[in-house]
């Protein structure tokens, strides 16, 4: 098969193929030129694909550890009395198990309180669950580590709070803790809050250090009595995609009977995805720089090539070559040089974001540092999930500015006159 000479030369060029003897020192300058955009091409693309997999994984992580422990959807029958509401949630829950993507439902009752143990305080959120149906909208029975979920009788008064929470207070199972309410009663001394010993009969741990440090569950019917005054309570669902929770929580309103409030889990961590999301977009932009200041580069170098080979243009247009032709060889070699630096930066990018668990551990062990720490960022390991369309989206943007950086130096030496170039040589 024979090659078109545009593509021969335009290899040879961009230093992909090579002649008899060592070549003159601009060829080699222009070809070491040339080489250096190739790698700059390559380390942006693949930083784009790692920290983008990076930003990806993180953002899966947290919310698949979200959704261990909070339901997909809550149906909350406001200013409703709690007690009353946990004696019939059966039958909203059957209500809403008519849709057919609902697949779990179990009660709950839910407010605020502050724990005490000693000196030490801390506010926490209240969950009262019903333990026999729990798993069937959570993790939870899973992630115990210490005791047990189904010790949430009621009456028992017993406690399971996360492990982070449990180091804070300095407790384990068996230990007591003092709950108290917002609501109590005024007397001459002041306000008194409600108060009620707990027992801790179990620890979990999701992996989400802010559960784990902020929430504790109690029998839905303790947290009924107790929190009668200030808790919201309702039914929590597990629906069959948690990515189409809005759609369904919309459903359900219309479904269910007026005055019912279905809360999918977007609605409760909305800022918070929509902070990543912002994030990422800009994220894109300012690594996109590092690949267009890589086809700048590219671009200079082409400059360089089609100024130290003015005399073979000239001598090439002499032969019978079109202009158009000429501007192909230098469009062929800045098109193989971004073309090779996109494969490589792909490749590259890929192998780290497909092995981050391996590559971050070792580079963690190597330099005796810790990349996350799991109080702010919630996770403690750095997670990775590329997803092909953010890795061909970013293939192609560096692809179309490798190619535009190629039009200016082809067209500047299709229009070299070769009298001219001879003249001067």
């Amino acid at each position: 098969m024979k090659i078109p000479f545009e593509l021969w030369i335009g290899a040879r060029y961009a230093g992909l193929t090579r002649t008899r003897g060592r070549g003159r020192k601009g060829d080699r300058f222009v070809s070491f030129i040339a080489g250096t955009s190739m790698v700059g091409i390559a380390l942006g693309v693949a930083a784009l694909i790692i920290v983008l997999s990076v930003m990806n994984g993180f953002q899966v992580d947290v919310r698949d550890r979200m959704l261990s422990v909070l339901p997909h959807i809550q149906l909350v029958v406001p200013n409703e009395d709690p007690v009353a509401v946990t004696d019939n949630w059966q039958k909203l829950a059957d209500q809403a198990k008519e849709n057919p993507e609902v697949q779990g439902a179990s009660a709950f009752v839910a407010a605020g309180g502050m724990l005490a143990r000693g000196d030490v305080l801390k506010g926490v959120e209240i969950r009262g669950i019903d333990p026999k149906n729990e798993g069937n909208v959570s993790e939870l029975p899973q992630q115990m580590i210490r005791g047990s979920l189904q010790t949430l009788e009621p009456g028992s008064f017993k406690l399971v709070i996360g492990i982070n929470l449990a180091q804070y207070m300095g407790v384990n199972v068996g230990d007591t803790l003092l709950l108290m309410t917002p609501q109590g009663s005024i007397n001459p001394s002041g306000f008194s809050p409600r108060m009620r010993q707990f027992t801790v009969s179990g620890i979990f741990s999701s992996g989400h250090y802010e559960y784990d440090s902020n929430m504790a569950f109690v029998s839905v019917k303790d947290a009924a009595v107790l929190f009668r005054d200030v808790g919201s309570a309702g039914v929590r669902l597990k629906i069959r995609d948690m990515i189409s929770a809005p759609e369904v929580a919309t459903q359900l309103t219309n479904s269910l009977p007026p005055g019912v409030v279905a809360r999918d889990w977007t609605m409760d961590n909305r800022t918070w995805f929509a902070a990543v999301k912002t994030e990422k977009r800009m994220m894109f932009l300012i690594l996109v720089l590092i690949v267009a200041v890589a086809a700048f580069n590219l671009l200079s170098s082409l400059v360089m090539a089609v100024k130290d080979k003015q005399s073979d243009i000239a001598i090439l247009r002499t032969l019978g070559v079109s202009p158009f032709q000429i501007g192909k060889i230098f469009l062929v070699q800045g098109s193989l040089i971004g073309f090779i630096g996109t494969f490589l930066g792909v490749l590259f990018g890929c192998l780290v974001a497909y092995n981050i668990d391996v590559v971050i551990p070792f580079i963690e062990r190597l330099f005796g540092i810790h990349f996350l720490d799991p109080s702010i960022y919630f996770v403690s390991t750095l997670p990775s999930h590329p997803e092909v369309n953010d890795i061909g989206l970013i293939g192609i943007t560096s692809l179309v500015l490798s190619l535009l950086a190629t039009i200016y130096p082809s067209w500047r030496a299709s229009r070299l006159q070769p009298a001219e170039v001879l003249r001067h040589d």
